[in-house]
């Protein structure tokens, strides 16, 4: 029909319209990419259909705090701005204690919005910046899949990771943190530097110097990349494959882009002083070497010489080499590793030197579960695309193997790093996938032959091989159609499966809860902002707020108010001295309060609505914190036979703790469930062993209507009331 139609079409007309094949292979192409692209920024918005548009978590109140800053005042006010309500009395630097690339990545979009005559808040630009980043991450996922393997891969491996769990998790709308932004930085700069390789263009080299550069600007997870591409830079040595390309590509990528991340403040000059980015430099100088000895070697052109040769400078090398770095440590010029950096490598040394590193829920190691729930059958196709780069190796498909394994160990040491795994597993994974339907349709379309006689020198034992082969075909078409069904399905699975996690599980927002009532409808519970609100309208406003680090920087976004200590964690005793004052009697917390000049604290309880997210659960944590700073606190206080309770057979110091007290104050009159006695826990499932608490410190100033947050006012001194 379509046919007779174009037909009746006067002639100039129908040839204008009659593609060619490879015009119609484009067509497909860019209008793939364009549905791939609309659907990783619509899979993204749940949250806001679901509930409304609204920033995510904790980390990223801060980002959207400093970001309204920003477009308010300026970026040099923005620079140079001294935070006095945070950390006090400290207060803290915002310029040259974080990475810019995010703040001004969303000043950037709102202010051309703006020029467009689009009246956007910066808020709604703060909640979609993640979704907009993460479909322009499908492109550069189409580009690097085809600059290692071929476009059908590339269009394999944009789809897988647009709706990768791994990746939205943190690319959700609302997920206003720096991975939203850092992602699509980091598989840009993997990709320039791959093509730069590929090609030896200087022009590629420089864009991916220019890459890592906003890559810096926008996440600490740079110290990644300035690791792997040294080791990739290593391998390609070890295994002869040092070249003309590899040379220009590494040196212009390395001096451009280590000179752009020293413009950063809070980076500075750690390219060249810390021991996390010595192995860069190190691959530097080595290739250095490796171009002096080849031209030496063109010089002398006498093998037996510049074996000699060779033997003087290696020794020369790698002892100036080890004296530098020797003496460079020894002096205190290059700083140690961080505790960050030991714990990736070892995952047991957070908990035993850093406990505030492994109090963290997402620094915890990754469980069997997450990577299924987070990879699905991308954990299946990942080994297989392995298969096929190792059978097809080049130097762009030893980076991407690098980069799969690497990141997949980083991955299951730090549940976090899922993250940075998610585009290296989907590059991989795509190139199984495409390969595999490749080689089926060409099986499925390939025409069986019927043997013929075989003249000249060709035997009859081969003439009827092949007529074997050719008879077999059909057996073989079948079983090939069934595969590429099957795998049609699991990749449809695949779909099914990320949109439920993507909607359930990733499109909740920290900040409103929400739960099934008794009759199956779903029960919101809006606390949070709530006491936020009580803040902001009920307190001075110079009134310093002490609560556990975790919601400081909700308190200073929402509710304007001064923190002691928020999510930065840059001052840890300054963050062991809260703890201590939490895990403290009432009069010995009430003298830390006086010297901090606390007019309120505030936590979560969730033994009401059965929320386990709150500050009891975490209260071991803060013990550990304190008493890594304070010798006075001992976990083994607040436990019973090594067991943490809350019911009457807990310890005594945990029964009248501060927190304990604070969480539980007119608990022991009410009733949580039907059948359960007065004070009964939903969370830890036991009724409490401290009912009659009395304050004499503290006076509660405000309870959420679900018991979520809990506000207490520090009375003044007697003698000054």
């Amino acid at each position: 029909m379509a046919t007779a139609a174009l037909e009746s079409l006067p002639a100039p007309l129908r040839s204008t319209l009659r593609l060619k094949t490879k015009q119609q292979e484009l067509l497909l192409r860019v209008s793939a990419l364009a549905l791939i692209y609309v659907l990783a920024f619509a899979v993204r918005l749940f949250s806001v259909l679901r509930y409304e548009s609204m920033i995510h978590e904790f980390d990223p109140y801060f980002n959207y705090r400093t970001t309204l800053f920003l477009t308010e005042h300026g970026f040099s006010e923005f620079w140079n701005w001294f935070d006095s309500e945070s950390w006090y009395p400290l207060g803290r630097v915002v310029g040259g204690t974080l990475f810019p690339g995010l703040m001004v990545t969303a000043a950037l979009l709102h202010r051309l919005l703006r020029a467009l005559s689009l009246a956007v808040h910066i808020r709604e630009v703060c909640v979609l910046t993640a979704p907009f980043f993460a479909a322009n991450t499908t492109l550069v996922a189409y580009a690097f899949g085809r600059e290692i393997w071929d476009s059908g891969a590339g269009l394999v491996a944009a789809a897988l990771i647009a709706v990768c769990p791994g990746y939205i998790s943190r690319s959700v709308a609302g997920s206003y943190d720096n991975e939203g932004v850092a992602i699509f930085a980091l598989l840009l700069t993997f990709y320039l530097f791959v093509r730069a390789v590929n090609t030896g263009s200087l022009a590629w080299s420089l864009a991916s110097a220019f890459g890592y550069f906003y890559m810096v600007s926008a996440w600490g997870g740079y110290v990644f990349i300035i690791n792997l591409l040294p080791l990739y830079v290593l391998v390609l040595l070890v295994t002869g494959r040092y070249s003309q390309r590899l040379y220009v590509a590494y040196n212009s990528t390395y001096v451009l882009g280590m000179l752009l991340a020293m413009q950063i403040r809070f980076v500075g000059f750690q390219h060249v002083q810390s021991g996390e980015h010595m192995a860069a430099m190190g691959v530097f100088f080595l290739l250095q070497v490796f171009f002096f000895l080849d031209w030496m070697k063109y010089l002398l052109n006498d093998a037996k010489l510049f074996k000699s040769f060779l033997r003087i400078t290696l020794t020369c090398v790698i002892t100036v080499g080890t004296l530098a770095l020797g003496i460079g440590t020894a002096s205190g010029y290059i700083s140690p590793w961080t505790g960050r950096f030991y714990s990736l490598l070892d995952p047991t040394y957070a908990k035993d030197h850093i406990p505030i590193i492994a109090s963290v829920s997402e620094h915890q190691p990754t469980a069997w579960s997450s990577f299924m729930f987070d990879f699905h059958i991308l954990l299946f196709l990942f080994p297989a695309g392995l298969y096929f780069c190792f059978k097809r190796l080049s130097d762009a498909t030893i980076f991407i193997v690098m980069y799969g394994l690497t990141s997949m160990y980083f991955a299951g040491v730090m549940v976090r790093l899922i993250l940075v795994a998610a585009p290296a597993v989907c590059l991989i994974s795509a190139i199984a996938a495409s390969a595999t339907i490749k080689n089926l349709t060409t099986l499925i379309r390939s025409k069986s032959r019927s043997p013929q006689t075989v003249s000249g020198k060709a035997t009859g034992s081969k003439a009827a091989a092949k007529g074997a082969v050719d008879q077999s075909l059909p057996y073989q078409k079948n079983a090939a159609i069934v595969l590429l069904l099957g795998a049609f399905y699991l990749l449809s699975r695949y779909a099914v499966h990320c949109t439920w996690v993507t909607s359930e599980a990733y499109s909740s927002p920290s900040i409103v809860l929400a739960a099934r009532g008794h009759n199956g409808g779903r029960v919101i519970f809006d606390d949070y902002r709530e006491a936020y609100y009580w803040l902001r309208q009920n307190t001075p406003s110079d009134a310093k707020i002490m609560s556990w680090w975790d919601y400081g920087y909700q308190i200073t976004a929402m509710g304007n108010r001064t923190v002691i200590v928020d999510n930065n964690t840059w001052n840890n005793t300054h963050i062991a001295t809260v703890g201590r004052a939490m895990s403290s009697y009432e009069d010995e917390a009430y003298e830390i309060m006086q010297s901090l000049d606390v007019n309120y604290v505030l936590v979560v309880f969730g033994g009401v609505t059965g929320y386990s997210s709150d500050d009891i659960n975490k209260f071991l944590w803060m013990v550990r914190i304190g008493g890594g700073v304070f010798p006075v606190i001992k976990e083994p206080d607040y436990l019973v036979n090594g067991e943490y309770r809350i019911d009457k057979g807990a310890a005594p110091k945990m029964l009248n703790c501060l927190m304990y007290k604070l969480c539980y104050y007119r608990f022991g009159e009410l009733t949580t469930e039907y059948g359960k006695p007065p004070g009964y826990d939903r969370v830890r499932g036991v009724e409490i062993g401290n009912k009659d608490i009395k304050l004499e410190y503290l006076e509660e100033a405000f309870t959420t209507s679900n018991w979520i947050v809990r506000i207490y006012k520090v009375k003044p001194p007697k003698n000054r009331s």
